[in-house]
């Protein structure tokens, strides 16, 4: 019996009229195997994962593997969005194996939730130098059959090499900053935009601390690294040209074929990256692709009584990967005149964004700007300006004609949390009300339906986990610093101090992602993975708390944090680049005293005008603000003049 049409998570949903047995995650499960002695079949993925539903396709609706299944295994089938925690501690021991990491994520366990074996997609048959699922079913059926003592020492030795080393504290310095610039500038591609090689996803948390950096200490070495790299990932299939937003990464180093897929946190993340940029660097680019992200999140992504959706799906069907983002020549010959079919193909078709299926179907990317069409085609640059403005539109209103990939409209803490932030910093830079309003408006919605008798949810009926408190707090704090609401300031001080309660290790300092150690394994990460670490992400609210408060307390937490994991994020690089945000924040970070009303001119300045390392606290209103950064507090500003010259020699 399949047990996954009562369930309310999507991706568990779209499995409800498969033939196999499934339980979602539970107890209920696991006392099944042990009364008929069988081993479990755990496969973790996710709605927009491309590769799950191939594999669903591929193996799960037929009727022989079904069968199979049913008879061998208990079968457990996991949403990695709405259990984290779960797929997390899973992802780990598969990886221990040497089977890297991923989804689907199929794992083999003992009815004590022990993994025995695992590795990501299995065709049905051999292929792509995978094993066929058929012969790694059987291999195991004979495996638990015939060699359970081994199974038990295996699982033995796995528990015991991923238990956590204790964590090395040490004191920190403002020069670790340097050296981590020097580190991350390192793995910049300067060629193609980036870090490392194929794949490349963005490393927003990197891209946050070299953005910081820069606004401090006017390195052009770290700012044509961070203009190469959002220019390269705004030109690229990686941004959808036609209707604004991120993908989730590029599969070549030179972000022009994506996974499609489009993830609310990775879009957070980046919006916040590009609203920043802009701030510092004053790039149209940036601005542009702000607006365009903003707006894809508004149209797709938002719920019209507040509040943001999950993701949005790589595909319709999975034969055809990114159909609906991809396009052919006969299309633009079919949708545009001729004029727009000449300029829209100069400017956004070439071969390098054939798809691997069928190279008639090309990723869109800039493949030349305004001024090099303006000269193959002897037009003046504004006229062909136009000319791609009007064929992006009709290109648009073709694309929202065709079957739209599916949408997980599942409200989580932590993505509404990021998002909320992210449309507030918006708000801020481009004096966008409309983003401000609908940021309040969802941070209210999210607060009646998942703080509730004062407990935090990460979705309904799962406890919150780390990243849901950080990011809410977060968002609770901005929302405190654009609007002055004491509430709001108040509220974040509640839900952090439920976090400390729950999740701060009171040995060594920083957080653990969730108090329910599954496997027995303490998670305490500071990796950003890939959107910015909570943990790190922790030390900026402590500090901006402390300044607000004047609680000591906050502060302590703050350095804690940053002193347990300074070896840690010494060794990991670009993974390691908000933790260097945090650090940069809590020796560089810029306080305004705003003694002035919330609606007055000089506090409205004070919001409008942000930079990188900038917190704020409402005091009793003199008519001016007085900045303080390290230990020293200078002369009051009493007018936006006054405060834009400071700005501007500060940073």
């Amino acid at each position: 019996m399949n047990r996954l049409s009562k369930e309310k998570s999507a991706y568990l949903k779209h499995s409800e009229d498969q033939k196999i047995d499934w339980y979602p995650w539970s107890e209920k499960a696991f006392e099944k195997a042990q009364q008929e002695d069988k081993p479990l079949f755990l496969s973790s993925g996710a709605v927009w994962c491309h590769w799950c539903h191939v594999m669903a396709r591929e193996s799960f609706y037929d009727d022989e593997l079904a069968q199979f299944l049913n008879q061998n295994f208990i079968c457990i089938k996991l949403d990695r969005d709405e259990r984290p925690d779960i797929d997390r501690r899973y992802q780990l021991a598969v990886a221990a194996m040497g089977s890297g990491g991923g989804w689907p994520l199929s794992v083999f366990l003992t009815y004590d939730k022990k993994p025995f074996y695992g590795g990501t997609y299995f065709p049905p048959e051999d292929r792509f130098g995978k094993p066929g699922f058929r012969k790694v079913l059987n291999a195991i059926t004979e495996l638990y059959k015939t060699k359970r003592d081994e199974i038990t020492n295996y699982t033995n030795k796995l528990s015991d090499a991923l238990k956590p080393e204790p964590s090395a504290a040490r004191d920190i310095k403002e020069s670790f900053l340097e050296e981590a610039v020097t580190d991350i500038l390192s793995e910049v591609d300067l060629q193609n935009g980036g870090f490392g090689s194929a794949p490349k996803f963005p490393m927003a948390g990197a891209l946050e601390f070299l953005i910081g950096r820069y606004s401090l200490i006017k390195s052009e070495t770290i700012g044509l690294a961070v203009r190469k790299t959002l220019e390269a990932m705004a030109l690229g299939g990686f941004y959808d040209q036609i209707g604004g937003g991120f993908h989730r990464y590029s599969t070549d180093k030179a972000w022009v074929i994506p996974h499609f897929e489009k993830m609310a946190d990775d879009n957070a993340w980046l919006l916040r990256n590009y609203v920043h940029a802009y701030s510092v660097f004053g790039d149209k680019l940036f601005r542009d692709v702000a607006e365009g992200t903003m707006e894809f999140i508004s149209q797709v992504l938002s719920d019209p009584d507040g509040g943001f959706y999950a993701s949005q799906d790589a595909d319709v069907i999975p034969d055809d990967e990114g159909g609906y983002f991809t396009w052919t020549d006969e299309d633009f010959r079919r949708i545009l005149n001729e004029d727009e079919y000449r300029v829209l193909s100069l400017h956004l078709m070439n071969e390098m964004g054939s798809m691997h299926h069928d190279a008639t179907k090309k990723v869109l990317f800039t493949v030349m700007d305004e001024k090099e069409i303006a000269r193959q085609t002897a037009k003046d640059k504004k006229e062909v300006g136009d000319i791609i403005k009007r064929g992006k539109k009709k290109l648009f209103q073709e694309r929202n004609r065709r079957q739209t990939p599916f949408i997980d409209r599942t409200l989580y803490t932590s993505i509404n949390g990021m998002l909320i932030s992210s449309f507030l910093l918006y708000s801020r830079v481009f004096r966008d009300d409309r983003a401000k309003n609908f940021a309040i408006k969802s941070l209210d919605r999210i607060l009646k339906i998942r703080f509730v008798g004062g407990q935090l949810f990460h979705t309904d009926g799962v406890n919150a986990l780390l990243d849901d408190y950080i990011h809410l707090v977060d968002a609770l704090i901005l929302a405190y610093e654009v609007s002055a609401d004491i509430a709001y300031l108040r509220t974040a001080e509640e839900i952090m101090g439920l976090c400390i309660k729950k999740l701060w290790d009171e040995k060594e300092g920083g957080f653990f992602d969730t108090d329910d150690h599954l496997l027995g394994l303490i998670i305490k990460g500071v990796e950003d993975m890939p959107h910015s670490s909570a943990n790190s992400l922790a030390v900026v609210l402590f500090l901006k708390l402390h300044f607000v408060t004047q609680k000591e307390e906050y502060l302590q937490h703050a350095e804690k944090i940053l002193k347990v994991f300074s070896l840690r994020a010494k060794g990991i690089g670009i993974h390691a680049g908000y933790y260097f945000y945090a650090l940069d924040a809590y020796f560089n970070g810029l306080r305004l005293a705003v003694h002035a009303l919330p609606e007055s001119e000089l506090a409205s300045a004070a919001i409008t005008w942000y930079k990188p390392y900038m917190f704020i606290s409402y005091r009793e209103d003199r008519g001016y603000i007085i900045p303080c950064k390290k230990n020293i507090c200078y002369e009051p500003l009493h007018d936006p003049e006054g405060l834009k010259k400071f700005l501007d020699k500060e940073f």
